[in-house]
């Protein structure tokens, strides 16, 4: 059934169950055939009123800190995998009460906060994030192994003492990847952390494994991971893909506001921004394909820039071609918008808002705003 787009308020996001569907079939045929487990990043997508479908599929979560952790419990009634770059005071209770596995980013946190977690009422599983020292991710914005990375602990950092307390370690090196990129990963993780693999009850291989792509090698996943279970029998095995689980499952639909030119280059200015609605498509940067339009100037077609509607001069992106020219009320219908580009727009990694207030001098501060839980969940009446 055709998708009727007046139904539909513009702009918005729109996700197609039967896609997610189907990348979720493909998930749970990997965990079952290989023998892991798989959970979901909500980094990468973290549309909490389609969770009741996910959970027909996979039963976990990972979670970046305290607000993921909650609606791990609250959502996919489950506790999270937490791991974060540096986890604070004032979010801990939270994180211990919402998580089973916490995974540290450094020795100095591991000890600030061991004793917590020891001393809790229920069994938590201690990890740490580890640094393989290598990534064949280009774009260094989003390679967590580059020169001087702040995630994770290097080989030469852990020394040859693997502490007491750590039941598992977690690596993340990838970034919309392949198979044969893990394969390398594993070669790397298992050369500097081999020998304190046998101590372990299980290792998280982190994200990017991008196994609903239409050209990624899921036998060739199946047989990495099983000939890696089969060296290391002691050790459960988890991945936690964000972006497999929503990847071409769903667009950003726009329309056309005004078309400008300046120069020879027409630009459509649209009721949406690349900066405020589609960030990762200037930080990565990338291109995202619009529906019935070439991803490029063509001779005899009609080019145009898209141009968001914020000030920001660099707010488009270009440049693309029709068979007819556009014109205001236009639809423009921005493909493979689900994941990533929807929680961009919201708290990232759930991490909330700063607060806002005033300073008074003498009469002293006044709190205006402060953002919690309820502000990165939102209202979905």
């Amino acid at each position: 059934m055709s998708i009727d787009f007046t139904k539909i308020p513009n702009p918005c996001y729109v996700i197609e169950e039967k896609l997610l569907r189907g990348n979720l079939e493909k998930i749970r045929s990997v965990s079952r055939e290989a023998g892991v487990e798989i959970i979901l990043a909500f980094k990468g997508f973290s549309l909490w009123k389609v969770f009741p479908i996910v959970r027909e599929y996979i039963s976990g979560a990972t979670a970046s800190g305290a607000n993921e952790a909650r609606l791990a419990f609250e959502e996919m009634h489950s506790l999270a995998h937490t791991y974060s770059p540096a986890f604070t005071e004032e979010d801990f209770g939270d994180v211990l009460r919402y998580s089973s596995h916490i995974s540290f980013n450094s020795l100095f946190q591991l000890e600030r906060f061991k004793e917590q977690v020891q001393n809790y009422d229920r069994k938590i599983s201690i990890g740490l994030r580890v640094n393989p020292e290598f990534s064949e991710v280009q774009t260094e914005l989003y390679n967590p192994c580059a020169p001087g990375a702040r995630l994770g602990i290097t080989a030469e950092q852990l020394g040859d003492n693997l502490p007491g307390v750590v039941e598992g370690f977690h690596f993340h090196t990838l970034c919309e990847s392949s198979s044969y990129d893990l394969e390398k990963t594993l070669e790397a993780f298992e050369s500097r952390f081999g020998k304190f693999l046998g101590q372990l009850k299980w290792v998280n291989l982190g994200g990017g494994h991008l196994m609903t792509r239409k050209d990624y090698d899921r036998d060739h996943l199946t047989r990495v991971l099983k000939a890696f279970k089969s060296r290391w029998r002691n050790l459960s095995v988890i991945l936690e893909p964000g972006s497999a689980f929503a990847w071409e499952t769903g667009f950003l639909l726009s329309s056309v506001v005004d078309v400008v030119e300046n120069k020879g280059i027409r630009t459509a200015i649209l009721n949406v921004s690349f900066t405020a609605h589609m960030p990762d498509c200037l930080e990565m940067p990338y291109q995202p394909k619009i529906r019935g339009a070439y991803q490029e100037a063509l001779e005899g077609k009609f080019a145009y820039r898209m141009g968001g509607n914020s000030c920001l001069a660099g707010d488009y992106m270009g440049n693309w071609s029709f068979d007819h020219p556009l014109r205001p009320g236009d639809s423009i219908l921005f493909e493979d918008m689900i994941h990533y580009t929807m929680v961009k727009t919201t708290m990232f990694n759930g991490v909330a808002h700063p607060s806002i207030g005033i300073w008074h001098g003498e009469k002293g501060f006044t709190l205006l705003r402060k953002f919690g839980y309820n502000d990165y969940k939102g209202r979905m009446d």
